[in-house]
C-alpha cells in the first residue's frame, strides 16, 4: 500500500511517500499536485479517551479531533489544518487519523491517574494521557532489535517538544506528558512541569487573564524563556549565564525523568535517544548520560561524537563497553502512521 503521510509538528511539516515499509520520496509541505497513493495517514496529537487506535477519519471522527482542540493547542488545529489541505488534494482516497497518545494507552491507573475528585476524573476525563507515542513506539521498537533482550527501555524524544516513555516488554508503562502536551520536561518554548499553584498564583496576584499565563506557558516559557532562544543549536553555541543556566535546568529536568521512568521499569536496560535534539546533539547526551552514571549508563565519548543517524533507517550504539545500551535512534514517524493507516484500512472504515 502506497501512502501519503502528512505529519505536522508543533514547528514542522513532514510530508512523505511510503510503500511497503520503505520511503520513497520526501516533499516540502503538500505537493501541488496529487501524487499516486493508496491512502493518507495524519499524524493527529489527541486521540482522547476513545481514540486508541489508527482510524479513518468520517464526519464522527473529525468532530471529536475538534472538541479536542483545547487539550493540545499547539498541535491539534495545525493537524486539522494539514488533513483539510490533504482532503482537497486527494478527496477520493481514505484519510486515516494515527495519534500521539494511542501508544500510552497502555498505562496502568497508578500512571495515569491524577489525585483529583472523581467527578473530575470520570466525567470530565482528566488523566494523564501522553504524547509523541508514535516516536516513542518506533524508537523502542527499534531498540529492541538492537539490543534483544532489552526489557526495560526508556526512550527519550527530544525536539522542540520533549517527553520521556517507559517501556516494559514494547508497552508504554509512564511517561512525561500528561492531561496536555504541556507538561514534563522543558521544551523550546514550553515550560515542562510547573507547581500548579503558580498558575493560580499568577491569576490572583498578578492580574493575568487564564489565556494569558496559558500562552505564555506555551509559547514564551522552557528555552525561550530562560535565554531569549528556543534554538538548541543557538544555545549550545553561548557561553553566558543565561544560556548556562537554560542548559543546566534542561538537563536537570532530562537527568532526572530518565530516573523517574525508571521507577515504572524496575531497573533500566536500555536508553534510546530520538528526535532532533536526541539526534543531533551528543553534548546533551554526554550530559544527561553523566547525571545517569548511577543508573550504569555511561557513554564512550567517541561514537558518541560519530553519532549521526542519517534518513534511512538507523540507530547508533553510543554506550560504553560496561554501560547500560545507550542508542541513537533516528526518528521515523513516518513508518509508524504508514504501519498504522494499514492496520486501520485492514480493519475496514468505521471499525
Amino acid at each position: 500500500m502506497r501512502v501519503l503521510v502528512v505529519n505536522v509538528g508543533s514547528s514542522s511539516l513532514k510530508v512523505d511517500i511510503v510503500e511497503g515499509g520503505e520511503w520513497l520520496e520526501s516533499y516540502d509541505g503538500l505537493p501541488d499536485t496529487a501524487p499516486q497513493v493508496d491512502a493518507v495517514g495524519h499524524r493527529i496529537v489527541h486521540g482522547g479517551p476513545d481514540l486508541a487506535e489508527p482510524v479513518v477519519i468520517d464526519a464522527d471522527v473529525e468532530r471529536r479531533l475538534h472538541e479536542l482542540v483545547e487539550l493540545a493547542p499547539l498541535h491539534q488545529p495545525k493537524s486539522l489544518h494539514g488533513l483539510d489541505a490533504a482532503r482537497r488534494l486527494l478527496p477520493d482516497v481514505p484519510h486515516v487519523a494515527c495519534f500521539d497518545t494511542a501508544f500510552h494507552a497502555t498505562l496502568p491507573p497508578a500512571a495515569y491517574t491524577y489525585a483529583l475528585p472523581r467527578a473530575w476524573r470520570e466525567h470530565r476525563g482528566v488523566r494523564r494521557y501522553g504524547f509523541h507515542g508514535l516516536s516513542h513506539a518506533w524508537a523502542a521498537r527499534r531498540t529492541l532489535q538492537l539490543a534483544p533482550g532489552a526489557r526495560r527501555v526508556v526512550t527519550c524524544h527530544l525536539g522542540a517538544g520533549a517527553s520521556l516513555a517507559a517501556v516494559l516488554d514494547g508497552r508504554s508503562v509512564d511517561t512525561t506528558m500528561g492531561f496536555t502536551p504541556l507538561d514534563g520536561l522543558v521544551m523550546a518554548t514550553r515550560s515542562g512541569s510547573v507547581d500548579p499553584g503558580l498558575i493560580t498564583w499568577l491569576e490572583e496576584h498578578e492580574g493575568l487573564a487564564p489565556h494569558q499565563v496559558a500562552d505564555t506557558l506555551e509559547h514564551g516559557s522552557g528555552l525561550l524563556g530562560l535565554s531569549g532562544t528556543a534554538d538548541m543549536r543557538e544555545l549550545l553555541g553561548r557561553v553566558d549565564d543565561d544560556a548556562r543556566l537554560a542548559l543546566d535546568v534542561y538537563i536537570h529536568r532530562l537527568a532526572s525523568g530518565v530516573a523517574a521512568m525508571t521507577v515504572g521499569l524496575g531497573g533500566l536496560d536500555a536508553l534510546a535517544f530520538t528526535g532532533g535534539v536526541g539526534e543531533r546533539a551528543p553534548e546533551v547526551r554526554r550530559w544527561a548520560a553523566a547525571r545517569l552514571a548511577h543508573l550504569g549508563v555511561r557513554v564512550d565519548d567517541r561514537l558518541n561524537l560519530a553519532a549521526e543517524p542519517d534518513t534511512d533507517i538507523s540507530a547508533v550504539n553510543i554506550s560504553a563497553d560496561d554501560g547500560v545500551r545507550t542508542l541513537v535512534v533516528a526518528s521515523r514517524e513516518d513508518l509508524e502512521i504508514a504501519a498504522g493507516v494499514e492496520r486501520a484500512l485492514g480493519r475496514g472504515a468505521g471499525s
